[in-house]
């Protein structure tokens, strides 16, 4: 089975956009000189999974940011699939997750949104948490951790502190598949 990494940007309150799904205030770290670990992340995964709201919004940046990059789009709703490379899943995320095996996937990229998140959660599919804090305080929005959900203990790897005052943080779950 794939490793399956949540790798995402939340406000120090926990929200990962604001309710209508806007993520302009990520903007408060923009422009520092430094990709925050990024393409060293990006360069390890095989694939990308996202919720349906997350993928309307990747759209709205313009360029396709994934070329030649898998994409699977978890949705029960007609969406626009602008490239090959993106697939529309109905699947249940554990028999999705079990299935990537076959594909020859090996490290699997959550990217969001907040439901997908928390029901990778439930069933104990994310292997590693890799959480960019933003320093920004939202008030409101969609949540990176929604309720109810199972405990999950974690180990701490690492954290990187930026100029900027983000604050990355990267564990490991301990809570067995």
């Amino acid at each position: 089975m794939p490793k399956t990494i949540l790798y995402i940007a939340s406000s120090l309150d926990g929200y990962i956009a604001r309710a209508d799904g806007n993520i302009d205030w990520l903007s408060v770290v923009d422009g520092e000189g430094t990709d925050y670990g990024y393409a060293e992340f990006y360069g390890g995964i095989d694939a990308i999974v996202m919720g349906s709201r997350t993928y309307e919004q990747v759209l709205g940046f313009g360029e396709w940011p994934y070329p030649g990059r898998q994409v699977f789009v978890f949705t029960h709703r007609p969406l626009e699939r602008i490239t090959p490379d993106v697939s529309l899943t109905e699947q249940h995320p554990s028999e999705f997750v079990h299935g990537l095996d076959r594909a020859g996937i090996r490290t699997l990229w959550l990217a969001g949104g907040g439901a997908l998140v928390a029901s990778f959660m439930q069933h104990k599919l994310i292997d590693e948490y890799i959480i960019s804090i933003i320093p920004a305080v939202l008030g409101d929005g969609i949540p990176l951790f929604t309720h109810p959900l199972p405990q999950h203990h974690l180990e701490f790897i690492r954290s990187t502190n930026y100029p900027a005052g983000l604050i990355q943080l990267h564990y490991r779950s301990l809570t067995d598949r």
